[in-house]
């Protein structure tokens, strides 16, 4: 394999996620001061702008590119950020994309809950462990809200925003795992390495924002 060409220390690459987040996110990166548009539609997965680089990566990917370096910062929801388990530099809440991680069972279940299906299963886990519920996680890609329907599992987790797909279904919410949105990450070594375009960026983006310090995404906190 090739090794990459090293970058400049005024270049950034960026990664950011496919579809929802994508506009929202180069909009406000553009109004940070960053030269960036919306990529026109097309095959392409690296688009260069004068001194960045942005890389369309698929959500879970994104921390991933993040924490071994091969991208500077990128922007990603909490919830896939928690998921991965990547150690990465938090330092701005972007506010867009909120939802929320939620325990979910049919309208008026009440047995013992035995098995959890969800996309997250590391969030799952920890969740029922910390209240000391031993039941068995699934994990599984589709409509979740279908397993609970279907008796795959007595209650499922996953993401909620409106909740117009419980009420559809005849679901409802036990209780919220946690808040998500989505998130600037950084990569420890570029933070210093370009700390002269990274810092004046995220202290930019917290003006907009009107962001604190969420911390440090660290095994899955």
């Amino acid at each position: 394999m090739t090794p990459a060409a090293p970058r400049s220390p005024d270049h950034l690459t960026l990664a950011l996620p496919k579809g929802r987040i994508l506009e929202e996110a180069v909009a406000l990166l553009a109004r940070a001061g960053l030269p960036l548009t919306l990529p026109e539609k097309s095959r392409a997965l690296r688009h260069e702008f004068p001194g960045v680089t942005v890389l369309e990566l698929r959500n879970q990917d994104v921390p991933v590119y993040v924490d071994l370096g091969v991208a500077d910062a990128g922007i990603v929801g909490k919830d896939v950020l928690i998921e991965s388990g990547r150690t990465v530099y938090e330092p701005v809440d972007l506010g867009f994309a909120a939802c929320h991680l939620s325990l979910i069972r049919e309208v008026g279940a009440s047995g013992p809950i035995g098995r959890v299906a969800t996309k997250y299963p590391r969030s799952a886990r920890a969740y029922l462990a910390a209240r000391g519920i031993p039941a068995e996680v699934v994990k599984l890609s589709g409509n979740i809200e279908l397993a609970a329907l279907t008796g795959l599992a007595d209650a499922v987790v996953d993401l909620v925003q409106t909740g117009s797909t419980l009420r559809a279904n005849h679901l409802e919410e036990i209780d919220v795992l946690y808040h998500s949105s989505a998130r600037l990450v950084v990569n420890r070594a570029a933070l210093k390495l370009r700390r002269e375009r990274l810092r004046p960026l995220i202290e930019r983006l917290r003006e907009l924002t009107g962001s604190g310090r969420p911390g440090t995404a660290t095994d899955g906190e």
